[in-house]
């Protein structure tokens, strides 16, 4: 081929790349499809008493949506948590405020209320029953606890049954190590593969020690988002000792 056959086809080529661009730049791009078609949404589900919620809570839930790749994470008040029943329990509208104003501001958590809504008690087994009907089957669950709590896991309602209903992702606690994955794999079998452990720093924060500093007049800053710091103060919450 000669320099001007060359050329002229060079140009020719040029205008059909060009007409193709224009084209694409035109059509629907396949980047407007879900980046993860096909892959399982997850949802995470963190219960709890939250008297008060505080930032450890906030941790638990942020970890587990980082390191499990969770879209949401629901924060699940207890109406009347079963391990409790001794024990007195602020107010179920105050502990559901205190946690709505936790989450604010952050929108991969959100709040559940079908503990508060469900009468008796608060058992988790049939919280994540009535949570896969509403969510339906194409989302994942997560149960998302710390390891003290996977400590006492045989004392709650069929744990077995917990693990087939929802994956389960442990966090650290100071004072509780990690579940070994051989004694997982000795109790759960191949349901074990199910159980994640999540790394990252634990924080040694209750909300009993939280009760116990304001009963005794002591600061509670940075140990509570500001706004439950302040529902606190304004309600006048815990101001007796309690456990």
């Amino acid at each position: 081929m000669g320099r001007r056959g060359l050329r002229s086809a060079l140009v020719r080529a040029a205008g059909s790349t060009q007409r193709g661009s224009e084209q694409r730049a035109v059509a629907p791009e396949p980047a407007a499809q879900p980046r993860r078609k096909g892959r399982r949404r997850k949802v995470g589900i963190l219960g709890g008493t939250f008297d008060p919620p505080h930032i450890g809570h906030l941790w638990l839930a942020t970890l587990a949506a980082d390191g499990l790749d969770l879209g949401q994470v629901l924060l699940m008040p207890a109406a009347r948590p079963p391990h409790k029943r001794r024990e007195a329990v602020s107010n179920a509208a105050d502990r559901v405020m205190m946690t709505r104003l936790a989450i604010s501001g952050d929108p991969r958590l959100d709040l559940s209320l079908v503990e508060m809504e469900r009468p008796g008690p608060s058992y988790t087994v049939d919280s994540l029953g009535q949570l896969r009907e509403q969510l339906g089957k194409d989302v994942g669950l997560v149960l998302i606890m710390a390891a003290d709590s996977f400590a006492e896991i045989e004392t709650w309602r069929e744990p077995d049954r917990l693990l087939e209903l929802a994956e389960w992702g442990i966090g650290p606690r100071p004072g509780t190590p990690l579940p070994d994955r051989i004694a997982l794999r000795e109790r759960f079998g191949a349901a074990a593969a199910r159980i994640h452990l999540l790394d990252g720093p634990s924080l040694d924060l209750s909300s009993s020690d939280i009760r116990t500093r304001v009963a005794a007049g002591r600061p509670i800053r940075y140990l509570v988002p500001r706004a439950v710091e302040e529902l606190i103060t304004a309600r006048g919450l815990y101001k007796r000792k309690r456990p």
